[in-house]
């Protein structure tokens, strides 16, 4: 029997599912994280011609990002603003389906899976999805926390991404690890 990969994700899901069932485990499934229609605010969506601040928590891409995240954002965009600098929230948390209409936009637009895997994660693996990761404009903000981000743990990740950022901690003492080239050389996202 010839299977697709979607198929296969089913069959795959559907065993895990009946094994852990066996074992009394319960377990529930989530909906099917597709996306129909244009995403909403609520899956974590930012229009191009609305400004987000990092302190507004009306919007789900900034309310729902991880706690730690985003009062070491706000510190550090409080920072920026006593040197004339105002941080925009291009993306933020988003939801599974989100990801995966940006995972499946960056297919048709790079040409290949593989060429996509290096400007968007899965949902499975995305900081986004998790809500660790922020993408923060224009340039000169961006910019900014680059170049003092770490006095608030705030890294970026990946050099073919200059505006993606995470926290972490240890970066206030030992400074930002080595970004990666791009999501594909990190071992939180490989397969």
């Amino acid at each position: 029997m010839t299977t697709t990969p979607h198929l296969r994700n089913r069959i795959t899901t559907a065993s895990a599912v009946a094994l852990l069932g066996a074992l009394g485990v319960a377990v529930t499934i989530a909906a099917s994280p597709a996306l129909r229609g244009e995403p909403t605010a609520e899956d974590g969506a930012i229009p191009d011609d609305r400004e987000v601040s990092v302190f507004d928590d009306a919007e789900p891409a900034v309310a729902k990002l991880d706690e730690d995240l985003l009062k070491a954002l706000r510190a550090a965009a409080t920072e920026a603003e006593d040197e004339g600098l105002r941080f925009r929230v291009n993306s933020g948390w988003r939801s599974p389906g989100l990801q995966e209409r940006m995972l499946q936009d960056a297919v048709t637009t790079y040409g290949s899976r593989a060429e996509a895997a290096r400007w968007v994660a899965t949902a499975e693996t995305s900081a986004h999805v998790s809500g660790q990761a922020v993408d923060i404009g224009p340039y000169d903000a961006s910019d900014w926390l680059v170049r003092h981000g770490d006095d608030h743990g705030l890294c970026q990740i990946y050099a073919n991404e200059p505006w993606h950022f995470e926290l972490r901690p240890l970066a206030i003492t030992e400074g930002c690890p080595q970004p990666y080239t791009d999501p594909t050389e990190d071992p939180r996202i490989r397969p």
